[in-house]
């Protein structure tokens, strides 16, 4: 048996209710996005071996969610297999000494909608950033892991989710201009994190998330300019508006926040809100939800975070009829999380 050399654990939250979505983008320009971290989110254990074979293929990596183990050359890449996770092997030097044995986790559904790509790239950057004792601040990981999407990987990608990932709590976000950012964390007081920690309910809607040729037409449209790209002003000015009701603790404003959200999301493209988005959407209102709102991009799958009313019988009797829906459709039992990226050295 190989004696191990060193171990490093990381983790990451995940990303849910995010207001101003679709401004952090480079077709945006500029934008503003109010979103907030939970757990359980990912986890990564790096544990690291000598490579007496001299092996070059010496990165072997367990995607615990996808059944699946595959080994990478981190020079070469094959951007076939799970390419996120060989663009993060990548961009990091890894020792030709050195063979490591990555194993990767999720504690929600693939394609729950709430940033899981970007958290993975998140804790494996920062996991390997620790093996080779960089020091990379929680901006830098979060910088190159949106590098990996968009440069390596040449994918359609904002820029939130990585800083969710990476700093963790309630994060205000604002993109100067693309891909630039600041980012303040904002202040919750002790009873209004209670009171999101009851009322928040994640909905998975029964499939996996799927990009698809719909976002490909907002985006077509939004670069041409015209009434769409008003509606990415008003999306800025939400954020804002997200941000200044849960400083003044104000959640029934913080729920019409999070419906006209999903209203102009709505109007960039009315299959951004799914059927299976509008039938929870029906019931959250029956049961007096303060609000709602679909995760991420929208489109087919992923989920929905509503602001339930803070009833507990009123909340049950919502989750109840929600998931009585069926195809799969079911609430995902999730927390705040006040923490970014982790990292533990064993």
């Amino acid at each position: 048996m190989e004696k191990t050399v060193r171990q490093i654990h990381s983790s990451t939250p995940l990303r849910i209710n995010d207001i101003g979505g679709w401004t952090d983008t480079w077709f945006s320009e500029e934008g503003n996005v109010l979103n907030m971290a939970v757990s359980p989110g990912v986890e990564v254990d790096i544990s690291v071996f000598d490579n007496r074979e001299g092996i070059p293929n010496r990165v072997r990596v367990h995607a615990v969610d996808y059944g699946e183990i595959f080994h990478i050359t981190p020079e070469k890449p094959d951007f076939t297999i799970h390419p996120l996770i060989q663009g993060a092997v990548n961009s990091r030097p890894i020792s030709e000494g050195q063979k490591l044995d990555i194993k990767i986790r999720s504690f929600l559904p693939a394609g729950s909608a709430a940033g899981t790509s970007a958290s993975v790239c998140v804790a494996l950057l920062g996991a390997l950033d620790a093996l080779l004792t960089r020091k990379l601040s929680a901006g830098a990981i979060a910088a190159l892991a949106h590098q990996v999407e968009t440069d390596k990987l040449h994918m359609q990608s904002g820029i939130q989710d990585q800083i969710c990932a990476a700093f963790g709590g309630v994060c205000f976000i604002h993109m100067q201009k693309y891909p630039d950012f600041g980012v303040s964390r904002v202040s919750l007081s002790k009873r209004i994190r209670e009171n999101l920690n009851h009322q928040l309910c994640l909905i998975y809607l029964g499939s996996a998330h799927r990009s698809s040729d719909i976002h490909e037409r907002v985006i077509e449209s939004l670069k041409k300019g015209g009434s769409q790209v008003e509606l990415l002003k008003k999306l800025r000015i939400l954020a804002e508006e997200g941000r200044c009701s849960l400083v003044s603790e104000d959640l029934v404003h913080f729920g019409r926040v999070m419906i006209d959200n999903n209203e102009l999301q709505r109007a960039l493209h009315p299959e951004l809100i799914s059927e299976e988005a509008d039938a929870v959407i029906k019931i959250a209102k029956k049961y007096g939800a303060f609000g709602w709102k679909v995760n991420g991009a929208g489109g087919q799958g992923g989920s929905l975070t509503v602001l339930s009313s803070p009833d507990s019988v009123s909340r049950k009797g919502m989750i109840t009829a929600i998931e009585n829906l069926g195809h799969g459709i079911r609430h995902l039992q999730v927390n705040l999380s006040s923490e970014g990226l982790r990292l533990h050295r064993i």
